[in-house]
């Protein structure tokens, strides 16, 4: 899979761009702020429909536009697929497929799958457990994109019996929304833990073969004892759990257990990495753990697109050694840097100056 045409309007920094992409390597060259990223995170919000640097879509919409515009051809070996979305300040986004309206945004989920690097990235880290979260879900999405559809309602319904608590109101009330949180928060959990154990011995052995020196391992920490594969078994737990801290619930107007609270311990040797990891364990953590989920939907008989977001500046040789190598296995990979002389010499690809909103194709 690879997009082959990529249009932009009012999207950011660029009124009306217009990009003919093929497979192989896609450098974009420029100063810092001058549009690289927004290119990437027009892709990446393909992929998951949320923006990796806001948390609201009204920064993506050009100032003096109610809209921005995002459509892609993507290639696949089967067929080509049009994928046009339109991203509102003020209403709901919508979307269409081969320019035929879809019901829900979600009918975009898997058309588009893209790995994500940067030097963010360091916050998987020694970031706060939100970071955790959002990667491993947007690891079960890219697996399986009913996800997608799993964990907002998931969402949906914690918010709302949120709002029940801090209202206190009582336990009639809040019956139904207990029962569809733990419903969704069992199934999330339990898909949490079954792309951890396929994901875990891979990114032990990448680890391995960056940094020998100590092994590295990933452990779930949950608000409910014993979480396992059975989304049933987690969802009864997580019931017992409201019940039994229903009080302070009440009292805080939170609710207390849920894959919401849940969190990965990265783990180096015989220590957690968080606030223990040296700067340059914690790279190769980060690495590790991308790199890791590369090869997974590898194995899944996925070909998602690689992106290297201003990343080889940050890393010493060895791990830059690495991302030369997935960037030449991938099928097709965008790398930006603001400074050619960050790139390696060995990646050699189609190459863009970025200046002021425009995008340019260097002829060499």
């Amino acid at each position: 899979m690879f997009i082959s045409q990529l249009s932009l309007g009012a999207f950011r920094s660029y009124k009306n761009l217009e990009l003919d992409l093929a497979p192989g390597i896609s450098i974009f060259v420029g100063r810092n702020g001058e549009g690289k990223t927004n290119i990437v995170e027009a892709i990446l919000y393909l992929s998951f429909l949320s923006s990796h640097r806001t948390s609201s879509d009204q920064p993506l919409v050009q100032l003096g536009n109610t809209s921005a515009y995002v459509r892609a051809k993507i290639t696949n070996p089967e067929r080509d697929i049009l994928v046009e979305l339109e991203i509102n300040a003020d209403k709901a986004n919508r979307a269409r497929i081969n320019q035929n309206p879809t019901r829900s945004q979600r009918e975009l989920f898997g058309l588009v799958q893209a790995i994500y690097f940067s030097p963010e990235d360091l916050d998987l880290v020694r970031g706060d457990p939100s970071e955790r979260r959002k990667f491993i879900d947007q690891l079960l999405i890219l697996r399986s994109p009913r996800m997608a559809g799993i964990i907002s309602d998931y969402e949906r319904a914690l918010r709302q019996r949120n709002s029940l608590l801090k209202s206190r109101a009582g336990a009639d009330s809040l019956h139904s929304w207990d029962a569809q949180v733990a419903d969704f928060g069992g199934k999330i959990i339990a898909a949490r833990l079954k792309t951890l154990s396929d994901l875990t011995p891979i990114f032990a052995e990448i680890y391995k073969e960056i940094s020998p020196q100590k092994a590295a391992a990933i452990d779930y920490k949950s608000s409910i004892e014993e979480p396992g594969l059975d989304a049933e078994a987690n969802t009864q737990k997580l019931l017992e759990r409201m019940q039994a801290t229903r009080t302070a619930e009440i009292e805080r107007g939170l609710t207390l257990s849920g894959p919401h609270r849940d969190d990965l311990v990265l783990i180096l040797g015989d220590h957690v990495v968080k606030g223990y990891a040296s700067h340059g364990e914690s790279w190769s953590i980060a690495l590790s753990l991308k790199l890791g989920t590369f090869q997974l939907l590898q194995q899944d008989g996925l070909s998602p697109i690689l992106i290297l977001d201003d990343v080889f500046s940050e890393l010493d040789e060895e791990r830059r050694i690495r991302l030369i190598e997935l960037a030449h296995v991938a099928e097709q990979t965008f790398i930006t840097v603001a400074v050619e002389n960050d790139l390696p010499s060995e990646l050699q690809g189609r190459r863009f100056s970025v200046r002021s909103g425009s995008v340019t194709e260097v002829v060499t």
